[in-house]
């Protein structure tokens, strides 16, 4: 029997910033950047803080992530 997974909505936005950062660096396409950009000046956030929240959605939904049992703070 198919496992149907359901992924709650992503929905960006506005928060303060409280987690200590380190500054990390990632090559992408520029038609992706060109979308994070005008996503984030839509609702008024940072493009680091849209990608930010994309990054951690994306984790929190891992399909693989239950595959390989990792847990919140491994």
């Amino acid at each position: 029997m198919e496992r149907v997974v359901v992924l709650k909505e992503f929905e960006p936005y506005k928060k303060p910033t409280i987690s200590e950062k380190i500054v990390a660096t990632i090559r992408i396409d520029t038609e992706t950047l060109d979308e994070i950009d005008k996503i984030a000046t839509k609702i008024d956030i940072s493009r680091n803080e849209l990608i930010n929240q994309c990054i951690k959605y994306a984790l929190d939904n891992l399909k693989t992530k239950e595959k390989l049992s990792i847990k919140e703070n491994d």
